[in-house]
């Protein structure tokens, strides 16, 4: 059901671009839509990894440094049928982890040095597994590629943008609508950032699946989720918002109207899921 919702939300995202493309600059803005959304997914696919580790300010560490760490890695990965992963810690006390890279062959999974305190082995084990449940998943390639149409969206509501404010189109351009610009350049960027969210809320529930599935206890990852949520709101994760997203709860706290913005599903229904699947693996 995750994967179709992912499929469908995709595809939607996509018309979304080819829509902005058509609105933005008539016919020959669907190919230059398309052209931007090539580039950005190619720059993606390739530094994506990179790109998120800088923004985390996470630095690879040794099995020297951190053997129990790469012991319990070394193990869900094999279990995993997945190659063993470039492991990297965050020097924050707020407890979190995500994962990265474009394939199972270039995979990173990064955990701040708060969730190595925080969290029993256990849960630990537990919260790994959930992060390889991306890397299996391909989440992380996924979750690439949205984030780059839905870039790709917002550069060109900024170009039509500065484009209208300098005279740079009139009523006379083939195709092109003023009022159908000005209302796409408020209303598309808008879009693409709730259907984006969509996506990397479905993919976190197909994580937990994945990870309760890998790890074979479900109940641990509840019991992690609720102990890094209740942390996070008393150790807020200094991290740039771009890759919000990859942790494993989400690390900006949102109020209020804010929670329609929220990256992860709420805490409380992931718990709910996973301890309605213990039940099932107990009954």
């Amino acid at each position: 059901m995750n994967t179709m919702k992912t499929v469908f939300l995709l595809t939607l995202l996509t018309v979304l671009l080819v829509f902005a493309g058509r609105i933005f600059g008539g016919t020959g803005g669907m190919a230059i839509a398309l052209v931007l959304a090539v580039v950005m997914n190619v720059s993606a696919y390739w530094f994506g990894d990179k790109i998120a580790l800088s923004m985390a300010k996470a630095r690879p560490v040794t099995e020297t440094e951190a053997p129990e760490l790469f012991r319990i890695v070394r193990d869900l990965a094999h279990r995993a049928q997945l190659p063993m992963p470039r492991v990297y810690v965050i020097e924050q006390a707020a407890p979190n982890a995500f994962a990265t890279g474009r394939d199972p062959d270039h995979a990173v999974v990064a955990v701040t040095a708060g969730i190595l305190e925080v969290v029993s082995e256990r849960e630990l084990r537990a919260v790994l597994a959930h992060e390889l449940g991306h890397v299996g998943n391909r989440d992380t390639l996924v979750m690439a590629i949205v984030a780059s149409v839905a870039g790709a969206i917002s550069m060109l509501a900024q170009m039509a943008q500065w484009s209208m404010i300098f005279g740079g189109r009139g009523d006379d351009d083939e195709g092109v609508n003023p009022i159908a610009m000005l209302v796409g350049i408020i209303v598309l960027p808008i879009a693409a950032m709730f259907v984006q969210l969509a996506i990397s809320r479905s993919r976190e529930f197909g994580a937990d699946d994945s990870g309760a599935a890998l790890s074979g206890d479900p109940l641990a990852l509840a019991s992690a989720l609720r102990k890094l949520d209740a942390y996070s709101k008393r150790v807020p994760l200094a991290v740039n918002p771009g890759v919000a997203h990859l942790f494993v709860v989400q690390p900006l706290i949102p109020h209020g109207m804010g929670s329609l913005f929220a990256t992860h599903p709420p805490v409380e229904a992931r718990v709910a899921r996973l301890e309605k699947i213990a039940g099932a693996v107990l009954g």
